[in-house]
This record gives C-alpha cells, sequence and structure tokens, in this order.
C-alpha cells in the first residue's frame, strides 16, 4: 500500500510537471520527453484493484418498475385488496425475514430455495420463502384461532425465474386434495418415505409429458416402473362432480380412509360451488400435487388459458396465477402445546398478473396515467409564482390532488402541453386581471373550453368535475 501511495504521489507531482510545460509552452522535444515519464510512471501503477468497475443491473429474478409499470401494480392491487375487503377479510404483515428454524422443514423439496441471512446479532435467519408459514407463526405466538386475513408483501426464493407470456382470456381453477393423493400413492405402492418426492414428480403434469413424469419418478427416484404405471392411470384423469363420484366407487380408493376422507369433502365442495354457480369453472385434476408439505386437505390452483388461434381449438394453459390449499397441521408445529388451527388460504402471483395486464395495454396502445393529478395550478404571465402556490396549497387543503410546474416563470403554452402529457383533465389559469376580478379561469384540457369561476367556488367546482364527494359540512 505504502508503495502505491508513493507512486501515486510521483504520477500526480509528473502530471502536475507536464501541465506547467504546457501552460510555459515549453518546446515540444521537452513536453514530449516529461510525457513519456508520467505514461511510464502510470504503468508502473497498474490499475486500482480497489476501483473496480461494475455492472448495472438488476440481480437476477427482479425487476425495477417504471412509473407507468406501478400505476398498472397499484391498479391491480386495488381490485384484489377491494375483494379481500368485500368479503370481511382483515390485513396483516410481518417481518421480511424470520429465525431460520421457523421456515425449516415446512417445504419438502423447495427448502433448498430459502435464502439463508447472515446476523451480526447472532440469530440465524432466513428471508421468507412465503406468507403462509409466517402466518402460522403469527397465529401460534398470538394465540389466534379466528382470522379472515389478508397480507400483501415479496417473499424470496432462490429458484430460476422464467415470465410465460401470450395473449389471456380466461382462467379455471383446478382442485385435488393431500389425502386423495395420499391414498392414491398408498394404494399404487408407494412406500411412505417416497410420498412427498413423488408428489413433487406428479406435481410437474402441467409442464411436461406423463412420459417425461414416470421417467424422473422412476430413473431418478427409485420407483418401481409398474407402481409408476399405476400412478398413471389416476393422475391423468380430470373432470367434475362426476369423477368425484366415479373414484367414490372405485375398489380399491374407495377403501383407503384418507382418500374416502377427501373424496367426500370434495363432494361437498362442488355442491357448495354449484349453489355459487360456478361448479362450470372448477376441475377435479388428480395430477395437482402441490409440493409444499404443509398441505393436509384440499388443494387448488387458478390457471390462466390462452386465447385460442383459430375457432374450435382447445385454450392452452399457460399458467398459475393463484394457488392455494388447507394446511390444518401447520399452526400446531409453532404452538408449545400442539393444538391445531383449521387453516385455509390462496396466494395470488400478482407478477404474472402484472405482466399479463401490461400486453394487454401495449396491445391496446392504451395510455397509462402515472400520477392521479386532478388539476394543474398554472399562470399566464410572469412573476406569478407566490400566487400558484398560495392557490395550490388551497387545493391541497381541500383533499384535492393538485400540481404546479417547477419553474420560476414558466410559458403556459409548455403547462398546458404538461397536462396532456400527464393525462391531467383540468388547469387552474391564474392571470393579473384573474386576480383582480377575484376569478380563476378553470379549462378542460380534453376539450379545451375555459370558464371563469369564483376563487371561493373554485374547489366545490373542481370536486363536481372530477367525481370527487363534496363535503357536506
Amino acid at each position: 500500500m505504502a508503495e502505491r501511495a508513493a507512486l501515486e504521489e510521483l504520477v500526480k507531482l509528473q502530471g502536475e510537471r507536464v501541465r506547467g510545460l504546457k501552460q510555459q509552452k515549453a518546446s515540444a522535444e521537452l513536453i514530449e520527453e516529461e510525457v513519456a515519464k508520467l505514461l511510464k510512471l502510470k504503468a508502473q501503477l497498474g490499475p486500482d484493484e480497489s476501483k473496480q468497475k461494475f455492472v448495472l443491473k438488476t440481480p437476477k429474478g427482479t425487476r425495477d418498475y417504471s412509473p407507468r409499470q406501478m400505476a398498472v401494480r397499484e391498479k391491480v392491487f386495488d381490485v384484489i385488496i377491494r375483494c379481500f375487503k368485500r368479503h370481511g377479510a382483515e390485513v396483516i404483515d410481518t417481518p421480511v425475514f424470520e429465525l431460520k428454524e421457523t421456515l425449516m422443514g415446512k417445504y419438502g423439496e423447495d427448502s433448498k430455495l430459502i435464502y439463508d441471512l447472515k446476523d451480526q446479532g447472532g440469530e440465524l435467519l432466513s428471508l421468507r420463502y412465503d406468507l403462509t408459514v409466517p402466518f402460522a407463526r403469527y397465529l401460534a405466538m398470538n394465540k389466534l384461532t379466528n382470522i379472515k386475513r389478508y397480507h400483501i408483501a415479496k417473499v424470496y426464493r432462490r429458484d430460476n425465474p422464467a415470465m410465460t407470456r401470450g395473449r389471456y382470456r380466461e382462467f379455471y381453477q383446478c382442485v385435488n386434495d393431500r389425502r386423495i393423493l395420499d391414498g392414491m400413492f398408498a394404494i399404487c405402492g408407494v412406500s411412505d418415505s417416497k410420498f412427498r418426492t413423488i408428489c413433487s414428480s406428479v406435481d410437474k403434469l402441467d409442464k411436461v409429458s406423463w412420459e417425461e413424469v414416470k421417467n424422473e419418478m422412476v430413473g431418478e427416484k427409485g420407483l418401481a416402473p409398474e407402481v409408476a404405471d399405476r400412478i398413471g392411470d389416476y393422475v391423468q384423469q380430470h373432470g367434475g362432480v362426476s369423477l368425484v363420484e366415479q373414484l367414490l366407487q372405485d375398489p380399491k380408493l374407495s377403501q383407503n380412509k384418507q382418500a374416502l376422507e377427501g373424496l367426500g369433502d370434495l363432494k361437498l365442495l362442488f355442491e357448495y360451488l354449484t349453489l355459487f354457480g360456478i361448479d362450470d369453472k372448477i376441475s377435479f385434476d388428480l395430477s395437482l400435487a402441490r409440493g409444499l408439505d404443509y398441505y393436509t386437505g384440499v388443494i387448488y390452483e387458478a390457471v390462466l388459458l390462452q386465447t385460442p388461434a383459430q375457432a374450435g381449438e382447445e385454450p392452452l394453459g399457460v399458467g398459475s396465477v393463484a394457488a392455494g390449499g388447507r394446511y390444518d397441521g401447520l399452526v400446531g408445529m409453532f404452538d408449545p402445546k400442539g393444538r391445531k388451527v383449521p387453516c385455509v388460504g390462496l396466494s395470488i402471483g400478482v407478477e404474472r398478473i402484472f405482466s399479463i395486464v401490461e400486453q394487454r395495454l401495449e396491445a391496446l396502445e392504451e395510455k397509462i396515467r402515472t400520477t392521479e393529478t386532478q388539476v394543474l395550478v398554472a399562470s399566464a404571465q410572469k412573476k406569478l409564482l407566490e400566487e400558484r402556490l398560495k392557490l395550490v396549497s388551497e387545493l391541497w387543503d381541500a383533499g384535492i390532488k393538485a400540481e404546479l410546474l417547477y419553474k420560476k416563470n414558466p410559458k403556459l403554452l409548455n403547462q398546458l402541453q404538461y397536462c396532456e402529457e400527464a393525462g391531467i383533465p383540468l388547469v387552474a389559469i391564474i392571470g393579473e386581471q384573474e386576480l383582480k376580478d377575484g376569478v380563476i379561469k378553470l379549462r378542460s384540457v380534453t376539450s379545451r373550453e375555459e370558464v371563469d369561476v369564483r376563487r371561493e367556488d373554485l374547489v366545490e367546482e373542481i370536486k363536481r368535475r372530477t367525481g370527487q364527494p363534496l363535503c357536506i359540512c
């Protein structure tokens, strides 16, 4: 380090000498000689390893969101939150990281995807993998047995991310039951120790063929080929309540207690779905396995369908946008007395939904507003900054979303163009004559119609035009 510091000082001094010679207009030969010395010193110095170049990028599997994209996110979240609230849900939040022991052993093979942290305080911590296990920990800590909650937050997985693209039209929901799966594996001859790993293979049937799944179970996981074939006879079936009835009559499956309980509950579920008028949107799919260890009963996914290229073709499934299930035993893992709390939940894959909405908007070339500004406070002449500030403050106090350009004397045309670009519907224009007359010129950006409004009536007029509720005092 001392040698480098000495060399840096020599380079600095030699550089100053070269600059001094140039200012003095010394001979070209002398300048060239001194420049050569400078270059030799710089070569000895070499690159500074402490100032390495770095690539400006987001980490793999993450992305930045522009104002336009954030506007889309907020609209999606607003729809989701209104749905939750319509059904009586409350909101909670939990830390972004948990004690490592809280998360370990809850996700089966997926546990390898958990991000571990190093904590100087001595605790072993991990970033949350989902919102379900932290919720179960929250219930156990607070001794809660009854809550209808929603939770919107980020989760973290050491996965290889991929976003499916395409045009999307509708979705359907697939339903299964872990008890049916476990019973099915048992009668097919799968040993208890292989239940979870075989379950993980079956869950891939929505992405790859049965032959590929069978090869994985037999070649990689050591399952006997005849056992895999028996599983294949079941997991390639899907349908509605009629399939439930058919399996209830299955001579082997109906003799398994777990499977029988699961089928009975699914039959009841389809009765409720019929009452809600949505039974035709639900498919009972025996290949739906959901690899997480904590599911104890019904499991489900909402899957988007891609619009068929030709009329009459079957719509293609392009990915899950929501998934969940029943996990009655999870809270008991954290409760000192092991008390079971019945739980059922659903997670919405908002990132995929954002991608879909963005694609639709791009296809329609629809302009997205990135602000909610209702009115821009503008001026028609110079030296009216103070008046603009006074008026925008009055509008803020009245609950109106307003802004002004951060220039001392902006041109009126520039202010109007800003409104058009930002999608701001109204402009409140202040001019010297308007100030004398006690009015504000209110302009509609789309129609360009202008009216004079008494200053004391401006708030009510803006609220009337923007559909904002008037204050009843």
